[in-house]
């Protein structure tokens, strides 16, 4: 089967094709910056070329149509025609407590992933128009939703409920979705077939850490407690992102910075974080290098983000009565030793001991500690379109050749 998937943000479309039988991608991609001036197409084919095109793109159904049309082009083509693709599998962001599983879309579905937009006002509307874009340009094909809050459907009331009024969970739906549960299936499963151990088998505690991160405890393959809450603002110090804080906060700065709790909450996604705190960048690779040069309070920024990974390793590796491997993965996590490093310091403890040389090594899917050691750290390159591409060759089987 041929399977494209896309990631629709709201001004951009990432998407790979792929042969869901030989796992491989075919093509893959970005457009960036619709509905603005400078749209763009980098598309990359099995050929192993790339092509830019620049054209104005007005919506993501023009969007979507260039992308078509680049995979069956005359000269650089990967498809003859668009009757190839299978079927289209999307990223949702938010799926609520309804979806507990990726599913077939159809209007219902589409309803309720309407119903989810308060939950996630970023990323379900660009994930509809996405959706939309594509059964509109191929309304033959079969369509399947795979929600990055699925995964974490497996955590127990203890975990994802608040300390608020209960009937606040009833009327709103006020509880801890957690996200990312795309790559934290993916690098668990993959965990456990590089360790040669039944995924049911093991306690692990997978890091995907990135411009936004996130913790989850994954016991014997499901989810039980993760960083991320009712949206993705809590848990950890991100890029620009504050996490977890005390409450009061929010009141505090609307009164002493006359600011509205609409202003308060883009403050606290978009200007906290390591941003905020280093006042240089959400980038790591910017602190990393200023930490180098002395900047004191970029080193303070990493410090902070490491601190907190490595608290949610220990109280995780508690949730699920012990530890077997911590597994970093996402562009932070499979790029930087040196936040490796500092997330480890304090892990030994456990039974978690870094090799710095193996620690060093930048190649694929890889042990980074000492030989022996009884908790097992790892680096796994997370594939969030490779999942999506199984969970909807999956909901397909059966009606692919109706």
């Amino acid at each position: 089967m041929k399977i494209f998937v896309l990631n629709c943000g709201s001004s951009s479309i990432k998407y790979q094709l792929i042969d869901s039988e030989a796992k491989k991608v075919i093509a893959k991609g970005l457009l960036e910056r619709i509905g603005t001036a400078g749209s763009f197409l980098k598309h990359y084919s099995v050929y192993d070329y790339a092509i830019e095109i620049k054209r104005p793109v007005a919506n993501h159904t023009e969007g979507i149509q260039m992308v078509l049309d680049a995979l069956v082009h005359k000269d650089y083509g990967v498809i003859k025609d668009l009757s190839e693709i299978t079927a289209f599998g999307h990223r949702v962001v938010h799926g609520g407590e309804k979806f507990h599983e990726s599913v077939l879309i159809n209007e219902q579905v589409i309803e309720d992933i309407k119903k989810c937009i308060p939950m996630a006002p970023l990323h379900n509307p660009a994930n509809l128009a996405g959706i939309k874009a594509c059964m509109t340009l191929m309304p033959n094909a079969p369509h399947v939703a795979v929600f990055d809050t699925a995964f974490h459907q497996t955590i127990p009331a203890k975990a994802y409920l608040y300390g608020l009024p209960y009937e606040l969970y009833i009327k709103y739906g006020l509880r801890k979705y957690g996200f990312h549960g795309i790559s934290h299936q993916y690098v668990s499963g993959t965990a456990a077939k590089y360790l040669g151990k039944e995924l049911a088998e093991l306690r692990l505690v997978t890091c995907h850490l990135g411009n936004g991160a996130s913790v989850a405890a994954v016991k014997h393959g499901k989810s039980i407690d993760t960083s991320m809450g009712f949206t993705p603002l809590e848990g950890l110090v991100m890029g620009t992102r504050c996490g977890e804080v005390d409450p009061a906060i929010i009141p505090f700065l609307m009164d002493k910075e006359d600011m509205t709790g609409k202003q308060v909450y883009q403050y606290l996604n978009n200007k906290s974080g390591v941003l905020g705190i280093s006042g240089l960048s959400s980038d790591f690779r910017d602190l990393e290098k200023a930490s180098g040069n002395g900047d004191e309070r970029a080193s303070l920024a990493m410090d902070i983000f490491a601190y907190r990974v490595s608290k949610y390793i220990g109280a995780y590796a508690v949730a699920m009565g012990g530890l077997d491997a911590v597994i970093f993965t996402a562009g932070l996590g499979e790029n930087s030793p040196v936040i490796r490093e500092k997330i480890c310091e304090n892990l030994g403890f456990m039974g978690a001991s870094l090799d710095k040389e193996k620690n060093a090594v930048r190649d694929g899917i890889r042990e980074i500690s000492k030989d022996g050691c009884p908790v097992k750290l790892l680096v796994i390159p997370t594939n969030e379109e490779l999942v999506i591409a199984e969970e909807t060759e999956r909901i397909c089987q059966n009606i692919v050749f109706l």
